[in-house]
């Protein structure tokens, strides 16, 4: 069953008998914190009584995010997310020009303060991201990201150590400027994986807010229609 349809305020991307693949509204928390979160949100919205989560994203991050029907699936889908068999792909937005225009970003990383995450100087179990970018509006960068690995605020802390934290990050961009921005812009873009002998690739393009919504970077996404192909392997 593929499908599109609104429940609430949730989008639903793609449902069939295994998963479902929905819009993550940003400034919505994963887990349940100062009200519902996603998970509880959802599973109520559909009448159903547990969803499964295979992958998170930050409360600030909208965008693509997969949930399992059953334990059987969602260990299946958690294996193919550890093996790193699922392709996930970002877009972000930076008013700081970056160091390098494309690349890799690699590193151990740490706990800093309050929650917040840093490279370390070792390199024994490192985030790995790679990127491209391109020039957008007036003092605004582009970015398409592929993180390889997993880890915690990984696409965050890698574009903040390349001079270009993304706009409206209050946690790692400058405070008061982050502060005058609707959303901090980072969307989860892309997926594409093969589950049980089916190949599966999904794009969604932003929705809200004005600096994805801007005609340029509109225009820029389209470009990027196929992150998988643009993306040269390690």
């Amino acid at each position: 069953m593929n499908q599109k349809r609104n429940v609430l305020n949730i989008k639903i991307i793609y449902e069939n008998e295994e998963f479902i693949l929905v819009n993550k509204p940003f400034g919505l928390s994963f887990h349940s914190e100062d009200g519902e979160g996603l998970v509880v949100k959802l599973t109520r919205q559909l009448g159903l009584e547990q969803l499964f989560s295979v992958h998170r994203l930050d409360k600030m991050t909208s965008g693509l995010i997969l949930f399992a029907k059953t334990s059987l699936v969602a260990n299946e889908l958690s294996k193919l997310f550890e093996k790193r068999e699922i392709q996930k792909f970002y877009l972000a937005i930076s008013t700081r020009k970056p160091k390098k225009k494309q690349g890799w970003v690699k590193g151990d990383m740490g706990q800093a303060r309050r929650g917040s995450y840093k490279f370390l100087s070792t390199n024994d179990n490192p985030a790995i991201t790679q990127f491209l970018s391109t020039a957008g509006r007036t003092h605004e960068r582009f970015f398409l990201i592929k993180p390889h690995t997993g880890k915690t605020h990984q696409i965050r802390v890698a574009l903040k150590s390349i001079g270009s934290p993304i706009t409206g990050d209050i946690r790692y961009a400058a405070a008061e400027e982050a502060k005058q921005e609707k959303r901090g812009y980072l969307h989860a873009f892309a997926l594409q994986f093969n589950f049980r002998d089916e190949d599966f690739s999904f794009t969604l393009a932003p929705t809200d807010s004005e600096r994805f919504l801007s005609l340029e970077f509109q225009e820029q996404v389209k470009l990027w229609s196929k992150p998988w192909e643009l993306f040269k392997k390690k």
